[in-house]
């Protein structure tokens, strides 16, 4: 079966870069560590065929953190929970001069984003006026992250001029009730629906290790590869003091690199981006290993309300596997490290 899966995914993810279906990928998730690396070459093929050589390496900054009022269990940000963290804003003068040290750095991209269920009318004028002042110093993609929205909200938004937005579907549809009770996971999916009808593009993931099955993890990516997103961001559970999930166990290495590689394999052409908890369930040695298994992004330093490793050593990292030396990936600034900011003002 091992030898099997691998063969079948060869010849559709890589060959063809159609997506395996969900018991494909059960079998990918239940792989031994005997074929392993078997796995993770395959889903590096499949990544330099389908997507190029390019390794993207996006930074954050949290803006506004804290006082949610949704419930999810894993969130330190939700105000229903005793955690440390507590709702903090900045202004739209703020947002224009994040913006610029955005551009700054080679950014391509600026992202707006609101702890909220979704936007009430006075917070979409409020984005309207940040992006006009944006817009009017700097030279930059709006893109917005601002929870639930409504078809009207969405068409809102791209008359605004964001080009991408951010909204994560967490987990699969059958283990969501488990994760978050203030609002369903049709929520979440109509939402990305209207925002690819009014024709922006979609960034959306989740976080691994919450406590779903093999089967709900599978199910999982499958749901995320029906949405087609451009981005994926991949989250692994780092377990916040004062939240439900504060005493849930960390994926172990090998399990999350059979993981990255499995939402590789479902989704051939999207980008597949390490963000939160990425530098606890893999490591210094996991994080290389993945990027040479299937990921080809990474959010590199601190993350909205965690600390990870230093952007230094992220940079470090993808120079590393930037060719011209050894990968062959396309210098983009000095140093070969293409590097597309996310400033995100949470």
């Amino acid at each position: 079966m091992s030898a099997q899966i691998l063969e079948v995914a060869r010849a559709k993810a890589l060959e063809s870069g159609e997506g395996l279906n969900q018991n494909e990928l059960l079998d990918v998730l239940q792989l031994g560590d005997d074929h392993l690396n078997d796995l993770l070459a395959l889903a590096h093929q499949v990544r330099i065929r389908h997507c190029g050589v390019e390794i993207s390496l996006e930074g954050i900054i949290s803006l506004k953190t804290g006082g949610c009022p949704e419930d999810c269990h894993f969130c330190s940000q939700s105000g229903l929970f005793e955690s440390p963290v507590r709702a903090v804003t900045l202004d739209i003068a703020e947002l224009v001069e994040a913006a610029k040290q955005s551009e700054k750095m080679g950014a391509s991209e600026f992202c707006i984003v609101a702890a909220v269920k979704g936007p009430t009318q006075s917070l979409l004028d409020q984005v309207a006026e940040a992006i006009t002042a944006i817009h009017a110093e700097v030279d930059i993609s709006i893109s917005a992250s601002l929870g639930i929205l409504t078809r009207e909200q969405a068409k809102q938004l791209r008359q605004m001029g964001v080009s991408r937005y951010n909204h994560n579907l967490e987990t699969s549809r059958s283990f969501f009730p488990n994760v978050v009770t203030t609002h369903t996971w049709e929520e979440r999916k109509n939402t990305l629906d209207y925002v690819r009808a009014e024709g922006m593009e979609t960034c959306c993931g989740g976080i691994i290790g919450l406590g779903e099955t093999f089967e709900q993890r599978a199910e999982f990516a499958t749901q995320l590869a029906e949405v087609e997103p451009h981005e994926v961001p991949l989250n692994f559970l780092d377990p916040r003091p004062g939240t439900p999930f504060a005493h849930r166990s960390l994926v172990p290495q090998g399990e999350a690199l059979r993981a990255v590689a499995a939402f590789r394999l479902a989704m051939p052409k999207a980008q597949l981006r390490f963000a939160g908890g990425t530098e606890l369930a893999l490591g210094d040695d996991g994080t290389e290993a993945g990027l040479l298994g299937g990921a080809n992004a990474i959010i590199g330093g601190n993350y909205l309300t965690t600390l990870g490793r230093p952007i230094e050593r992220d940079r470090d990292l993808v120079d590393k596997l930037t060719p011209g030396r050894n990968l062959g990936i396309s210098p983009v600034l000095p140093g070969g490290t293409a590097i597309e900011q996310t400033i995100k003002a949470m």
